[in-house]
């Protein structure tokens, strides 16, 4: 599905993943993140994440939705000691 939405672009689709996926996980700037990659000898214009980050990230979201699972705030105790007293009990 989502390896079609890559065709006619410049960039390799994992170049165009990293970036997305570093632009959404990090509280980065688009220039910020056009210095990361122009360290690894890539360069990328600020506009053009902009328009990956815009096209590519609502389908990266939705990918990665499915593989979590909702986690719940209950957590239950089986067995637990407390101190009444100066002394251990079981409650």
């Amino acid at each position: 599905m989502i390896a079609n939405t890559f065709k006619r672009h410049r960039f390799p689709p994992a170049i165009i993943l990293l970036a997305v996926c570093w632009y959404c996980r990090y509280p980065l700037s688009y220039q910020g993140l056009r210095d990361l990659l122009a360290e690894r000898s890539l360069h990328v214009d600020p506009s053009t994440i902009n328009r990956w980050v815009v096209k590519f990230g609502p389908e990266l979201a939705r990918c990665t939705r499915k593989l979590h699972y909702p986690r719940s705030m209950l957590w239950h105790v089986e067995q637990t000691y407390i101190r009444v007293s100066s002394k251990w009990r079981y409650l």
